[in-house]
């Protein structure tokens, strides 16, 4: 079945079945790997995307969910100010160790930042629940989040 969905500013058409999780749609239907697969039941959050702005988890979400609603992968983010100030802070703390993880902190933090622009650190623990990184980089993560915050609040100037 074909289904266009708006990814990254873009309508896409895709061939696929309506049940098939967007992941797998961004992956392997139309090249884009940044967003990755880790468990599949939408526990550790390294394939999360934006769905009209708020993060989801791509691995449970079926395309035939997406009719009219706006996608956003960590491909777009570098054409966001706010996940560029994040993408920044990642890089100036050093916060990837492997990296399997980051596209989806990155995707949350930037959610996030989106609706908190100065989060307490509960609002940080709380929105980044559902992301884990089994290289334990989580006081870098929550760092480059204030970090990022500060960026943005001084309108973008590191």
């Amino acid at each position: 079945m074909t289904t266009t969905i708006s990814i990254n500013h873009q309508d896409r058409s895709v061939e696929a079945d309506p049940q098939t999780p967007l992941l797998w749609v961004l992956r392997d239907e139309l090249g884009m790997t940044g967003t990755k697969f880790g468990c599949g039941k939408a526990l550790c959050g390294a394939c999360t995307v934006h769905l009209d702005g708020l993060p989801i988890r791509s691995c449970v979400t079926p395309v035939s969910t997406l009719s009219g609603k706006k996608v956003r992968t960590i491909e777009s983010m570098q054409d966001d100010r706010v996940g560029r100030a994040v993408q920044g802070a990642w890089l100036a703390l050093n916060v990837a160790q492997c990296g399997y993880c980051q596209a989806g902190q990155i995707m949350s933090a930037t959610a996030l930042l989106k609706t908190h622009r100065a989060p307490t650190d509960k609002q940080i623990i709380e929105a980044m629940s559902g992301n884990i990184c089994r290289c334990g980089t989580y006081h870098r993560i929550h760092a480059a989040i204030r970090q990022a915050a500060k960026t943005l609040a001084r309108g973008g100037r590191t």
